[in-house]
């Protein structure tokens, strides 16, 4: 028997299998608003280019949970700014996994934030906004401001610690450079305003998760 080609919705029924067991743990009563989340990066989120299809099987481990792993880290009743959002990661999955948090989605490019502003009201969510403006030109601080996958750490620092409030922290996701970025960067975070600057990794399950955070 020939196996018909795959679909679109046979992309998105992958991601409709069941979440890590570990998941329920950190959305608790909202995991189906995470599910739901999940179903739109695997339709709209393909078709309008912002997740790879090859993305698809892999979305809760890389993408969702990836994020939800530095949620301890967000003190309660944050303001948060996430800088370059694109499809939402890691603030929409903060604003998921934590009502008590206000979330600012940043992003620039226009068919990005229309995603974004329908993603918000397809799944009610009251604590987020969505801002279509480059982080330079957002006048307004935060207590926590966040980027996953946007810039080197150097260029990150002179967008996002302006955001910050003092007190604050920037929280980098990055990869596996992180600590060779810290080196390459820490002056220019010390000039921007950065108290302590380290190197923290989130996450008992699934991939673990690496955070620079700039204190300011």
């Amino acid at each position: 028997m020939t196996e018909r080609p795959r679909t679109p919705d046979d992309r998105a029924d992958v991601s409709r299998e069941t979440p890590p067991s570990y998941a329920a743990g950190v959305f608790a009563s909202r995991l189906p608003l995470a599910e739901q989340y999940a179903d739109l990066l695997a339709t709209e989120g393909v078709t309008r280019g912002l997740i790879g299809p090859r993305e698809v099987p892999r979305l809760w481990e890389r993408h969702i949970m990836n994020s939800a792993a530095v949620l301890p880290r967000v003190p309660e009743g944050s303001t948060v700014a996430d800088v370059g959002s694109g499809a939402g990661l890691p603030g929409l999955v903060w604003a998921i996994g934590r009502p008590d948090l206000t979330v600012s989605l940043i992003e620039p490019l226009l068919r990005r934030t229309v995603f974004l502003e329908e993603a918000v009201s397809a799944l009610g969510l009251d604590n987020v906004r969505v801002l279509r403006a480059r982080a330079e030109d957002v006048d307004e601080t935060f207590d926590v401001v966040t980027a996953r996958a946007v810039a080197p750490l150097d260029r990150l620092g002179r967008w996002c610690l302006p955001l910050v409030r003092r007190g604050g922290v920037l929280l980098a996701l990055k990869g596996r450079t992180a600590q060779d970025e810290v080196t390459a960067s820490t002056a220019t975070l010390r000039r921007l305003g950065a108290t302590t600057i380290v190197v923290t990794t989130y996450g008992t399950d699934g991939v673990p998760t690496t955070v620079v955070e700039v204190t300011k």
